[in-house]
């Protein structure tokens, strides 16, 4: 362990995956392919989330080192591949962070955020040529989550609600669309209208959308699961209880989980 050297730095941290994908190193590990470790990078880019979600840093700062692992994992094996190596993968990024960020390390004055993110897609499509503004996004993204990134980038370009009003208005259009669909096919396309809709105000508002769906999603788990608690403790089976007592057990439970 000793001559690994200080545990602190990204290059020991190299080391330990060289040796782990060594022919003396660990089986498991020689087995792993790009491939093979696609749903769990994904899985831990989740468990970050939550971190970030929960505000825990000392979980954050585990979670973040378990993706560091993932990324440290890729480059190994793009090493041994003599695809790219660790220093490649750094320098592309700085280059990039440089040159996206001419208002920092260059003379261009920018004064808000907004203008920030319209340079940023300029300069993007500038280094991509021809490419569509919407290349790039990961095809595994969460639709919601697809959703908030169409909008920001076509947002960021001037494609964009005038005010709130107009927003809220166009949200309400939509839900009256949907009222007003009548086969399977037009309540789905409506839907999809709708919850687009929903996502842009989302933006407008500043709210992640994605992060506010899944913070529901607990909130309602929690709920539920108090519910299902008091029915045992009370000794009734709460599907075959009347609408009105179910609603007050979901009151009930919100005023003790929140």
């Amino acid at each position: 362990m000793d001559t690994l050297g200080d545990l602190s730095r990204v290059e020991t941290l190299r080391a330990i995956l060289a040796r782990l994908r060594s022919p003396n190193g660990c089986p498991w590990d020689r087995e792993q392919t790009h491939r093979s470790l696609r749903r769990p990078l994904l899985e831990e880019c989740y468990e970050v989330l939550e971190a970030l979600d929960a505000g825990d840093d000392l979980r954050l700062r585990e979670e973040l080192g378990d993706l560091l692992l993932h990324i440290g994992f890729h480059c190994q094996m793009a090493e041994e591949r003599g695809a790219f190596s660790w220093e490649e993968v750094v320098r592309l990024l700085n280059t990039k962070l440089l040159q996206r960020h001419p208002h920092v390390f260059g003379d261009v004055r920018l004064e808000t955020a907004r203008q920030v993110e319209e340079q940023w897609e300029r300069i993007k499509k500038g280094e991509k040529g021809n490419a569509s503004l919407l290349d790039g996004l990961p095809k595994e993204l969460p639709a919601l989550a697809m959703a908030q990134a169409i909008s920001q980038r076509a947002a960021r370009v001037g494609f964009e609600w005038p005010d709130l009003p107009s927003l809220l208005q166009k949200v309400q259009e939509e839900v009256r669309e949907v009222i007003h669909a009548q086969t399977p096919e037009e309540r789905e396309r409506e839907m999809g209208d709708l919850l687009f809709a929903i996502v842009n105000l989302a933006r407008w508002l500043k709210v992640d959308a994605e992060s506010a769906l899944r913070t529901a999603n607990e909130r309602f788990r929690r709920r539920w699961q108090a519910m299902e608690e008091e029915c045992r403790r009370r000794g009734v089976d709460f599907a075959t209880l009347p609408l009105d007592q179910k609603e007050a057990l979901w009151q009930g439970a919100k005023r003790a989980v929140g």
